[in-house]
């Protein structure tokens, strides 16, 4: 917060051609000291948030955006006492910075509990968890965006998987929350297939197989149905708000308003006579609709020579979210070809390997995989860095994993000892160079000059990419 007020003051912001509605109402000084202070949380996406948290959803393409952040910053906007005059939008802004400074703090705690019952590896656990707090997508997760809500909900959710109400409460932050879904049926899957191993079952058998199996096909399709809910109802809400006659609200519409509707071609809801295109549709999804219509999202479209920098851009986290998938799959080739599902000898014997390469792991791998290929090819690249970096463990599990295995320095900071049977190169903390914190980024840092090339790349995208966004996110510059 203190680094954006600082260079939201020092550097001019750029004319960016993006969503910028009027503001509402005579700004007093403490709404221009706020905006002073706090605006630069308030750019790009979040000028949307923020709109909706305010108006509702008055324009179509506002309706890329799910509800439930909105709702949450409308309440506690609500609820925060405010001794001084702010206008509505001011009021929205300071809830959002201290609603998402929570929920960032709420992610890291999950995300370090969901490692420890994964990963196995306390140590692991929790340099992953302070990656976090580090993230190349740290921007997003402060900003007026709902990042934060949904790492906190999904890792949450992951960390008590029979817990439908945080997988639904995800996919009511942001669409790809409904990938989630596919640890719920894995799950139920898992559970089913392993319990049928070591059993051999005759043909007459078969059809109380198939009974037992209708149990986890009902209950993991009511949980998929579940999880779908809010997603659904926000649809047929963009449905009726946009489609049904009757929902005329121009006279409640402010004339600015409608003035920068006319001038960009924004559709206002109840204003005009023809329906949207998407109505008319056989599955009249608002969503796919906005993102193919305003922002011309689909398969190859990015690939475009001006894009170039877009890609160099999302290029680190391709190349780590790529390797990671690369490792895991090098060290357990039989357990990814059986997709996790035949038990290994060590499994069985309670001695299944822990960490990155762990047995456990392979789930997130696949769905971090599978994000990434879709954002590669199907999304506007540059996003990819906070699209993977709010939606899955991996990108942290794999970092934390690289330095533990291949940092000398940190070889000696806890119990777990790096797979490779290296040996630990000192008794305590304080033989691993300068400093004796027992956090082990302060510590890496401190010793800059010694650490390994590797230790320096991950840092230095990890720290880089949160300095830059702040710089260049905070005055409207582009960036992921």
């Amino acid at each position: 917060l203190v680094f954006q007020a600082m260079f939201n003051v020092l550097i001019p912001d750029h004319a960016a051609d993006a969503f910028s509605p009027p503001r509402s109402g005579p700004w007093g000084l403490w709404d221009t000291l706020l905006e002073r202070l706090l605006g630069g949380l308030g750019r790009w996406d979040a000028e949307h948030f923020l709109f909706i948290a305010e108006h509702g959803y008055l324009l179509e393409h506002n309706c890329a955006f799910l509800p439930l952040f909105p709702l949450g910053l409308r309440l506690l906007a609500a609820l925060l006492p405010c001794p001084v005059p702010l206008q509505p939008r001011s009021r929205l802004l300071l809830a959002a910075a201290l609603l998402n400074a929570l929920l960032a703090a709420l992610a890291a705690a999950a995300l370090l509990a969901l490692g420890r019952a994964v990963l196995r590896r306390p140590s692991q656990a929790f340099l992953a968890a302070l990656l976090f707090s580090l993230s190349p997508a740290g921007v997003f997760m402060a900003a007026a965006y709902s990042e934060s809500a949904f790492a906190a909900l999904a890792f949450g959710a992951l960390w008590q998987l029979e817990n439908g109400l945080l997988f639904a409460l995800a996919a009511g932050a942001r669409a790809n929350g409904l990938v989630n879904a596919g640890f719920v049926l894995y799950s139920r899957v898992e559970r089913f297939v392993l319990r049928l191993q070591g059993t051999a079952a005759s043909p007459r058998e078969l059809p109380v197989l198939w009974k037992q199996a209708l149990g986890p096909v009902a209950s993991a399709a009511l949980a998929c149905a579940g999880i779908s809910l809010p997603f659904a109802l926000f649809q047929y809400y963009a449905y009726v708000r946009f489609c049904e006659p009757g929902t005329d609200l121009a006279q409640s519409v402010p004339e600015a308003l409608l003035q920068l509707a006319r001038d960009k071609g924004y559709r206002v809801a109840g204003v005009g006579v023809d329906k949207p295109p998407w109505c008319s549709q056989r599955f009249p999804l608002v969503y796919s609709y906005i993102q193919d219509a305003y922002w011309n999202v689909g398969f190859l479209r990015y690939f475009e020579l001006r894009q170039i920098p877009n890609f160099l851009l999302a290029l680190p986290v391709t190349l780590l979210c790529s390797w990671a998938a690369w490792t895991y799959v090098s060290a357990n080739p039989r357990h990814c070809l059986t997709l996790g599902l035949v038990r290994s000898k060590g499994e069985e014997s309670g001695k299944a390997r822990d960490g990155f390469c762990g047995p456990a792991a392979f789930v997130y791998v696949v769905h971090s995989t599978a994000l990434l290929v879709f954002g590669f090819f199907c999304m506007h690249v540059q996003v990819l860095t906070r699209f993977l970096g709010s939606s899955s463990p991996i990108l942290y599990w794999f970092s934390a994993h690289l330095l533990l295995e291949h940092e000398p320095l940190l070889w000696s900071t806890g119990t777990d000892n790096p797979a490779s049977g290296k040996p630990p190169l000192g008794k305590s903390h304080s033989s691993c160079g300068k400093g004796t914190s027992d956090n082990p980024v302060v510590r890496l840092l401190l010793n800059w000059r010694s650490i390994t090339p590797l230790s320096k790349s991950i840092l230095g995208f990890f720290l880089g990419y949160w300095l830059l966004g702040l710089v260049l996110h905070c005055n409207f510059l582009p960036w992921t």
